[in-house]
C-alpha cells in the first residue's frame, strides 16, 4: 500500500522499525505482505498440490514468491500487475490491466483450458491520505478483484482479498457472499492494528 504523501518521513521512519519489514528482508522475501498471505493460508488450508492460482496486483511479487518457493513447482502461478515486476521462478507474469479486454483475453488464454482455484488480491490504492477519496478507490480495487474472480475460478474455488473497512465493505462481503458458501474477515498480525486492512477469505465458489 503506497504512503501518505504528507507524512513520507514518519511513514519510512515506521518502516525501517518494523519488525516485518526486517524479518522480510533477512529471508529475502519482496515484501512485508508474505507474512499476511503465509497466516491466512497455514490457518484457512487453502492450498493443495497442483492447483492454478492467479496472483492479482503481484509486484513487487511478495505473495508469487512465497507460493512458488514454499510450494515449489507444486503450483501453476500467473502474476498479473500495471507495473512491472521482476522474473520469479515458476511464476508467469502478465503486465497490464486485467480490465482491459485485450489484457483479460491475454490471461484467459494463459489459463486455456484451465480454471483458476485460487485467485488472490493484495490491490490497494495509491493513498492521499483522505479517507473520502481512499475508501472509494479501495473498495473499486476490490470490486475488480470479485468481478475477475467470477470469471475465471472454478467450482469450489477460492479467493481472497485485501479490503479497508469503511464505506462499502459490509456490502462487498455481502456480495461475496453470494457467490461463495463461506466468507471470513481476517485481520493477519502482520496487518498494523492502527489499520482499517483486512482481507476477505471466500471459498466453495458457486458457478
Amino acid at each position: 500500500m503506497s504512503k501518505p504523501r504528507s507524512s513520507s518521513g514518519s511513514w519510512r521512519a515506521r518502516q525501517e522499525k518494523d519488525p516485518y519489514v526486517q524479518k522480510a528482508r533477512q529471508a529475502g522475501w519482496r515484501s512485508r505482505a508474505v507474512f499476511k498471505l503465509e497466516e491466512i493460508l497455514n490457518k484457512e488450508k487453502l492450498l493443495r498440490p497442483g492447483m492454478v492460482c492467479v496472483d492479482l496486483g503481484s509486484a513487487p511479487g511478495g505473495w508469487s514468491q512465497f507460493l512458488a518457493e514454499t510450494q515449489k513447482g507444486r503450483l501453476r502461478i500467473i502474476a498479473v500487475d500495471l507495473l512491472p515486476m521482476e522474473p520469479l521462478p515458476d511464476v508467469e507474469f502478465l503486465q497490464g490491466d486485467f480490465t482491459e479486454p485485450a489484457v483479460l483475453r491475454k490471461l484467459l488464454d494463459l489459463l486455456g483450458k484451465q480454471r483458476a482455484d485460487l485467485v488472490l488480491s493484495d490491490m490497494a490504492p495509491n493513498i492521499s491520505g483522505t479517507r473520502a477519496v481512499d475508501q472509494p478507490r479501495a473498495m473499486y480495487l476490490a470490486e475488480l478483484a470479485l468481478e475477475l474472480a467470477r470469471q475465471v475460478l472454478r467450482k469450489d474455488g477460492s479467493f481472497v482479498c485485501k479490503l479497508f473497512q469503511g464505506a462499502g465493505s459490509e456490502e462487498f462481503i455481502r456480495d461475496a457472499r453470494s457467490s461463495f458458501k463461506r466468507v471470513k474477515v481476517k485481520k493477519p498480525a502482520a496487518s498494523r492494528p492502527a489499520s482499517r486492512e483486512v482481507y476477505l477469505v471466500a471459498r466453495n465458489y458457486q458457478l
